[in-house]
């Protein structure tokens, strides 16, 4: 990346500010997830219908986060995460004082779209007041807040929906937007942000949110609409992938396109970007599935389980700033392949997981993936950014991180359907042998006695059990895929820090 830096009055205020944008951006992605039943029965509406408040901030948010490289050229850098900071400040107080479910859901999609560019803004305004050669400090902060908000979020979410109201887990995010806007502004007024009135690609813009707007709907709502067994997701489905092919196709052939496509013709973008979007899809899938088998077959809370959940997020804090200070004196491969074979073995740990497993053991097993979460985000977010200028970081990692949530969502409807499918594959399995033909059942069913209350106990723990054998296959697919990312990550080519007197890379579009 070209050194282009511009020192703040505060660097410690600035990137102070940044994180903390970053974090309420991230930690309101799930934050409401624990409070739509709550929502739900004070707004008068079914719990399926409280999913849209969900699903609405993540369609408009996938819509934006393609389009920030091209927003922050035509508004530029710093104005784009002001005017973005504002007004996902104003949507979160109108989400707050929504009345009924379609104003919740209109508000929270609004939300979701003005938080599409604050990543990738913060990022890329992170990387401009750090020298290159302290950059991977900056990397390692933006990654520590970016594993540990989605911990906090569920939490946070369900301590204020239990001790005041459901309002406030949006208005909390007032204060803290108005601090970001003010010191960041007050901090980089004086870096020069160059600007260019570009051409608008209507067409591109229509395709994209067609596409990314269907496949997002289509992967929230495919469970519960049993996939492709209902016509509406099929329709939706078609959709998706014929405006997304027309898309790309379009993107390559457009003088000024809105989205930069041509970014993976860099060798180390393109396998950068793999393995960060694979290894947190991977991530975003442990967190998915492990507080539900918790909270449904384990008797957790919410709470309880997010609380289980929440010690991989402990190494993270402490190891950050080591990481990012000493890091740039070693192959940043061979640290994203150490952080793949921890995450991969803690996998291999929960596939021994059974129906008497305690608090302290699920508790230390995510604290041990810690160590390797520490060592995966700041490796591989420098990996594809290293030949890039810094003209094309925005549309770097807005690019990037549109493909890491899109990850993620596939991740999160994926989980749930392997995870139910498997569960009645081992159901069908053990209920074979509850037989006559099989001694030990009758025995068993003896004992007990063939009543209707009986046998309903039996096939509640044959169920249980199930999903337990499910949650086993799933984390052994997962600790493999895991060591599957050591190989594709060394298809990257270092050096991948580069001295602020390198010349500057060709590259881009």
């Amino acid at each position: 990346m070209q050194d282009q830096t511009y020192t703040p009055p505060s660097v410690v205020l600035a990137t102070i500010a940044l994180a903390m944008a970053t974090f309420m951006q991230v930690l309101d992605s799930t934050i409401a997830n624990v409070a739509l039943p709550t929502i739900a029965g004070n707004l008068g509406v079914s719990s399926e219908q409280s999913t849209w408040i969900i699903t609405s901030f993540a369609v408009s948010n996938a819509i934006a986060l393609p389009l920030t490289g091209w927003l922050s050229r035509r508004f530029g850098q710093l104005k784009l995460f002001i005017i973005s900071v504002s007004l996902f400040t104003f949507t979160s107080f109108l989400c707050g004082i929504a009345t009924s479910m379609p104003e919740l859901i209109t508000f929270r999609a609004l939300q979701g779209f003005f938080a599409g560019p604050m990543f990738p803004m913060c990022q890329t305004l992170l990387l401009a007041i750090f020298p290159t050669v302290k950059r991977g400090a900056a990397l390692a902060l933006i990654s520590m807040v970016t594993v540990v908000a989605p911990i906090v979020g569920p939490i946070t979410g369900g301590w204020i929906t239990d001790n005041y109201s459901w309002p406030w887990i949006f208005f909390i995010n007032i204060p803290i937007g108005i601090f970001c806007c003010v010191i960041v502004w007050q901090q980089l007024k004086g870096r020069i942000d160059t600007t260019a009135k570009l051409p608008i690609d209507f067409i591109g813009i229509a395709l994209l949110v067609l596409g990314v707007g269907m496949l997002q709907v289509v992967l929230d709502l495919g469970n519960n609409a049993d996939w492709f067994e209902s016509t509406q997701i099929v329709v939706m489905t078609i959709i998706a992938v014929i405006a997304l092919i027309s898309f790309v196709i379009w993107e390559l052939t457009e003088k000024n396109p809105i989205v930069n496509l041509y970014l993976f013709k860099d060798r180390n973008y393109t396998f950068g970007t793999i393995a960060l979007v694979v290894s947190y899809a991977a991530f975003f899938a442990i967190n998915v599935i492990l507080p539900q088998w918790l909270q449904i077959y384990m008797g957790y809370t919410a709470i309880w389980a997010g609380l289980a959940s929440a010690p991989m997020g402990i190494l993270p804090l402490i190891l950050a700033p080591l990481i990012g200070n000493y890091a740039h004196k070693t192959d940043l491969r061979l640290l994203a392949s150490i952080s793949f074979v921890v995450i991969g073995v803690s996998c291999f740990l929960r596939a021994h997981f059974n129906s008497f497993v305690d608090f302290a053991s699920v508790a230390e097993v995510q604290l041990f993936m810690g160590i390797g979460i520490a060592f995966m985000f700041m490796p591989l977010t420098t990996i594809f950014l290293s030949n890039l200028d810094h003209k094309q970081v925005a549309d770097a990692s807005g690019l990037t991180t549109f493909l890491r949530v899109l990850g993620s969502s596939f991740a999160s409807s994926l989980t749930t359907w392997i995870w139910n499918r498997r569960a009645d594959f081992h159901h069908a399995n053990l209920t074979e042998h509850v037989s006559i033909y099989n001694p030990g059942a009758v025995e068993y069913l003896d004992k007990m006695g063939a009543t209707q209350t009986n046998l309903s106990a039996v096939n509640t723990l044959t169920n249980s059990q199930s999903y337990l054998m499910s949650l086993n296959d799933y984390f052994y697919m997962l600790g493999w895929l895991f060591f599957a990312l050591i190989v594709v990550v060394w298809f990257a080519k270092g050096p991948f820090i580069k001295s602020s007197k390198a010349p500057e890379p060709a590259g881009g579009h």
